[in-house]
Parts: structure tokens; C-alpha cells; sequence
């Protein structure tokens, strides 16, 4: 076997930090193998390169930051994709059946071969409505992935980390037929300069296949949009009141989210005609953005709605150590960038404050980071003992977390599903069975008990 020659340095290096641990060969010993496909701790190249320097203490994984070079941990990271190459090694297939503390459950594929799927919601018993990040709102008939994507979308801008993003199915669908879309919208060009973009959000009906009717309900001062590219946000849910929540994310301008003048790092509160409520806890300031309900929010990928209590509940990427769950209030303020208890990828420090008088503290906090995204509460009947649980998916980790929360405290957590994919969105579905949407395939698998 030849090696590139970045790779051929991190050979030896692999073998002087990380072969009593992982094997000379890399086919594991004290720890994992790393030519077998599986990645616990994220897949991606920038993942593996943050696990090396930052180490996993809680699993006893020391960090190498102050004993080797970015670029030696480079290649190192070099070294094993070309042992993987060489070795063959695949990611498994998604397991038929996965045993949990309470259930046996069966897994089955649902929809197959779609484009980054990033959310999924239910028009009824039989319809299903999945988005596609590069802007196709697809329909899942009778258990059959239709053809043709819905028609006459809105355009979106597919880059980055943009898209058409959530859709969200109105309380009362089946007297006004209302479907909800969140996805980024770009101004027109100007001067050759990099167009601004935001979060917006729209509704319209599906009508013959064709998106109808539309009227945008959220569309931020367009002097308040981005060039960046990056957390959009955005998740949509409902109350029991029909007030329409959504998060923008601060779209990497870590400062705007303290400003309530400006749309990015916050939670907003509007009616599902898009009017604004005049109790919003904001509305009154000046110059506020008046449909402001929280902020100090970095990007928050989860939202979700108690059953019981109607309390709006959200999960938060934070930096690096710095996932959040939170409880979202009135007129709260949440701390980015204030407090965080993450780093910077790079390691450097963000603020020395983990708390201050007038934020608010995470109910929990996820470090090292699993890359938090989807949230429900478990609405079924077909796993009665998970009822009012709060199912959390995690892209780094590939995971779903199930979480007891209890007097607003998280009292237990488990992983019901781990490596089948990056979980971006996690649902309950109309029979009672959980949904899952992967990215890396891109599929939606659907959880229900294992029949007796």
C-alpha cells in the first residue's frame, strides 16, 4: 500500500499518539476501530480533527492540542481515510431492529433517495410532506414516494447551510388547508457584491399538486439581511392558542443576538395570518423588531411544543460544548454570546461566563456538542411508556435521544437510535410511530414497536 505523502506522515504519527489505543492497524483495541465505517463522534473530517485536538474527555480520549500541530493532526486524519479507502470500509446499513430499556422496535425504511432532507410533517393518516434543502417540498403517499416534487414553490437560496428549510402543517388543516414553509430568501443582486439573504417564511395550499395561494407571513427589514450563509434556523410550531412560533438563527453575527432591533438570534411570536401580537413582550420598544418573543438564541434547530403544558421548548447548536436545551419564555434573554459554556472551533475562549444576572440557564447543556437538530415530544400511543417525551435528534452524533424531563429538569437520557445517519428532524407521526430524517443517506426511517 502507497500513501499519498501527507498521509505517510500521518502514519508514523498515528503510530506514536494513537495505536496503543486504536491498533496498529487500526482495527481497534482499548478503543474503536477506525476503518470499520462507524464514527461515533461525528464522521465528518472536521469532527475527527476536533476529537484528535480537543480529545473526549468523559470516554477518556485525551486532547493532543498541546503536543501536536494543527497540520500534524491533519494528517493524521489523512492517514486514516486512505486506511479506510484501502480497507473497503463502509458505513453498516441502518439496523432492522434496535433494542431500548423499555421497547423492541422495528425500523423501516419510509422514503428513500432524497436530496438533504431537512424536515417532515403530516397532512393526514396517509400524507406526508418531507423538505429537500435544495428547495423541493416532496409528498409520501400511501407509503410511496411521489415522483414529482409540489410545484411553484418558493425559490430559496441553496447555499451554505440555506434552503428550503421546515414545513409545518396548520392545527386546523382540514378546514383551511394552510401549509407553512420557512426557507432563505436572497435580495436581488447589486453592484456584483455578494446578495444579503434572511429567513422567511410563507404559507400557501397544495392544490393539484401545486403550491397556491401564497402569502409570506415573516419577511425581516431587508436592511436586517445577512451575506453570510450560514444559521438560518429555522423550525415552526404551533401553541395551543395558534400563536405560530419560529427561531432565526444570528446567522454568524454572534453580537445581533443581544439586539432586539435586529431579527437574527431570537424567537418570534406572530399570528398564522403573519400579523404580530401586541402582547409580544417587545412590541412596545423602540424600534424593535416588533414579532421578537425571546433572544440571546445562536441557532436554535429544535422546536417543540409540551402537550400537556403548551411551554415552548427549543434545542440550541451551540459552539464547540455548548448544544442547549431550553425552555423558552417571554421577553428572556438566553446569553449568546454572553454566556455560553462552549469554546470557538478553534479552541479559543468566547467569554470566561457561564451565567449572569438576567440570563437564562440551559435546562441542559450538551459538552462536547452532538450538533443538536429536530425536537418532539412523543404524542403516540404506540409507545405508551415514552409518552411526553422529548425526542431530540443530533446530526454529529447520528443519534436520537430520548429525554425525561420532569419539574424542568432532564432526569433521564437514553439513545434509541444511533448511526443511521445525521438526524435532522425527528417527529411523531399521525399512527403513533417516530419518523426520523437522515442526511448522509438521505432517507427517512420510521420507528414503531417490534409486533409480538
Amino acid at each position: 500500500m502507497v500513501l499519498p505523502a501527507f498521509a505517510q506522515d500521518g502514519a508514523g504519527l498515528y503510530q506514536k499518539n494513537c495505536a496503543q489505543c486504536h491498533g496498529a492497524d487500526l482495527n481497534g483495541g482499548n478503543a474503536t476501530s477506525l476503518v470499520d465505517g462507524i464514527w461515533q463522534f461525528g464522521a465528518e473530517n472536521s469532527y475527527v480533527t476536533r476529537n484528535i485536538k480537543f480529545g473526549i474527555p468523559h470516554l477518556g480520549m485525551p486532547s493532543y492540542e498541546k503536543t501536536l500541530s494543527d497540520n500534524e493532526i491533519r494528517s493524521i486524519v489523512s492517514y486514516i481515510r486512505e486506511s479506510e479507502n484501502n480497507a473497503g470500509a463502509q458505513k453498516p446499513p441502518t439496523p432492522e431492529e434496535l433494542e431500548t430499556m423499555d421497547y423492541d422496535i422495528h425500523v423501516e425504511t419510509f422514503a428513500d433517495g432524497l436530496e438533504i432532507p431537512w424536515a417532515i410533517d403530516f397532512l393526514d393518516n396517509n400524507t406526508a410532506l418531507i423538505t429537500e434543502r435544495p428547495g423541493k417540498l416532496r409528498i409520501v403517499k400511501n407509503g410511496v414516494l411521489q415522483p414529482e416534487p409540489v410545484k411553484n414553490t418558493p425559490e430559496v437560496l441553496h447555499e451554505g447551510q440555506g434552503g428550503l428549510l421546515d414545513v409545518a402543517i396548520d392545527p386546523e388543516y382540514d378546514k383551511n388547508s394552510w401549509v407553512y414553509l420557512a426557507y432563505s430568501h436572497v435580495l436581488p443582486e447589486s453592484g456584483g457584491q455578494r446578495p444579503p439573504a434572511m429567513t422567511r417564511l410563507e404559507r400557501g395550499k397544495i392544490v393539484d399538486n401545486t403550491w397556491t395561494d401564497a402569502e409570506v407571513i415573516f419577511e425581516a427589514p431587508h436592511e436586517t439581511y445577512r451575506t453570510t450563509r450560514h444559521h438560518y434556523g429555522c423550525r415552526i410550531v404551533f401553541d395551543p392558542l395558534g400563536y405560530l412560533y419560529f427561531a432565526i438563527g444570528e446567522r454568524g453575527t454572534a453580537e445581533h443576538a443581544q439586539d432586539i432591533t435586529r431579527p437574527n438570534g431570537k424567537v418570534h411570536r406572530i399570528h398564522k395570518d403573519g400579523s404580530v401580537p401586541k402582547d409580544n413582550p417587545f412590541y412596545n420598544e423602540k424600534n424593535s423588531i416588533k414579532s421578537l418573543y425571546s433572544f440571546g438564541n445562536r441557532n436554535i434547530q429544535g422546536m417543540a411544543i409540551h402537550p400537556a403544558t403548551g411551554e415552548l421548548w427549543a434545542t440550541e447548536h451551540g459552539p464547540m460544548g455548548g448544544d442547549e436545551l431550553n425552555l423558552i419564555k417571554s421577553g428572556k434573554n438566553y446569553g449568546w454570546p454572553v454566556i455560553t459554556y462552549g469554546l470557538n472551533y478553534n479552541g479559543t475562549v468566547i467569554t470566561e461566563e457561564t451565567h449572569k444576572e438576567g440570563m437564562e440557564q440551559p435546562i441542559l447543556y450538551w459538552k462536547p456538542s452532538i450538533a443538536v437538530c429536530g425536537l418532539d415530544f412523543y404524542r403516540g400511543d404506540a409507545f405508551e411508556k415514552w409518552k411526553n417525551r422529548l425526542l431530540v435528534g443530533a446530526l454529529k452524533y447520528e443519534e436520537v435521544r430520548l429525554l425525561q424531563i420532569e419539574d424542568e429538569r432532564v432526569v433521564h437520557e437514553q439513545v434509541i437510535l444511533k448511526g443511521a445517519g445525521r438526524v435532522r428532524d425527528v417527529s411523531t407521526g399521525p399512527d403513533g410511530a417516530i419518523y426520523v430524517v437522515l442526511n448522509n443517506p438521505g432517507k427517512v426511517v420510521r420507528l414503531a414497536p417490534k409486533p409480538n
